[in-house]
């Protein structure tokens, strides 16, 4: 009790918040949000031109459209499970669900391409007492550990379809170039740590320099402990990042099944991989990036355009929707925790020495 009060003198239950991140300006995000999409809704329904496109939506099977913000959730779920493993072991499942998705709920309703996310997560966690440098280790390798699994997607399919392993000739120079951006990538990230390793720091120093060594240390520490959770076979870190993945796959495959039929798997799941990339935009839940680059991706790799656009919109309805409404009500709900209740963060704090 004594430590507990300790680290809420120090830090205080809800100080240093960042101001984007207070409850009014997400709530308001989430009424933009559902206006915005509103207004999509709107413009599909009554624009000339989409009669096929609401044909699709309004004859889609009912059945599959309920399963997949269940699908959705699963894959929210899957997230919360690894960022759990990655960053406080010792918590409780209730106050890392708390975090985890209202992290979610941020990346989906701030323009700061995921960055939101993790400016939340840092607050949250360094209430309890977690260093900042533990922190920022952790965040980086829970961003590579949850991108490894769309690298690979684009690293293994992308040669099978380069080689027409699946009957079906894939265009040639899109799956060449992001196959060999991928690659190229890895190699890095295999190298990156041992170069940053060498650079020597000065504590002291606060020069811009001084500040960007520091940063390209933590980096490659950060990199470090990604591969320590493979050495280490933290499975529920491993396994969380692949159902995060797998889950909101099956629920994009389950809207294209609703809409008309499932194209070719392994090419709408490479079109999916790389048509994700529109979402680094900085907009409000990538709308129209994530979009318009799923739409083109899926149709470029096969897919009828009235069904590649009739089932991206379905599916982003409910990747936005789920995390952005469950998300909002746990965002709420950690405020109050970190407020009335230290014990969750004292556990998250503990790990710092872990």
């Amino acid at each position: 009790m004594a430590e507990a009060e300790a680290v809420s003198d120090r830090l205080g239950a809800t100080a240093d918040m960042p101001g984007h991140l207070d409850t009014r300006h997400l709530l308001r995000r989430l009424v933009g949000l559902a206006l915005l999409v509103a207004i999509v809704v709107i413009a599909i329904s009554s624009i000339p031109g989409l009669g096929e496109v609401r044909h699709r939506i309004s004859q889609a099977d009912p059945l599959l459209v309920a399963l997949i913000p269940l699908l959705k959730l699963g894959s929210c779920l899957s997230n919360i499970v690894a960022f759990r493993d990655v960053f406080c072991r010792r918590t409780g499942w209730r106050f890392s669900y708390k975090l985890g998705m209202a992290e979610q709920a941020t990346n989906v309703l701030l323009p700061t391409g995921g960055a939101g996310g993790l400016a939340l997560g840092a607050w949250a966690l360094r209430q309890g007492g977690m260093s900042t440098e533990h922190i920022a280790r952790r965040s980086v390798a829970f961003f590579v550990l949850t991108s490894i699994p769309n690298f690979a997607c684009i690293a293994l399919l992308g040669p099978l379809l380069l080689a027409d392993a699946f009957s079906d000739r894939a265009p040639v120079v899109p799956t060449a170039v992001f196959c060999g951006l991928v690659w190229t990538a890895a190699m890095l990230l295999f190298l990156l740590p041992r170069f940053l390793g060498r650079i020597h720091i000065d504590p002291g120093k606060r020069s811009i320099g001084a500040r960007l060594r520091r940063g390209a240390v933590v980096l490659g520490r950060g990199l470090g402990d990604t591969g320590q959770l493979f050495r280490d076979r933290r499975w529920r870190a491993i396994l969380g990042a692949l159902g995060y993945l797998a889950f909101d796959i099956a629920a994009m495959v389950t809207a294209f099944a609703a809409t008309g039929g499932v194209p070719k798997l392994v090419p709408l799941i490479f079109a999916y991989t790389i048509g994700q990339l529109g979402g680094i935009i900085p907009i409000p839940g990538g709308i129209g990036g994530t979009d318009g680059g799923l739409i083109g991706a899926t149709v470029l790799y096969g897919s009828p355009l009235s069904q590649a656009t009739a089932a991206v919109l379905l599916y982003r309805i409910f990747q936005l929707g789920v995390p952005a409404i469950l998300g909002t009500i746990a965002f709420v709900q950690l405020r109050v925790t970190l407020r009335r209740s230290k014990a969750p963060a004292i556990e998250c704090g503990s790990l710092a020495e872990a």
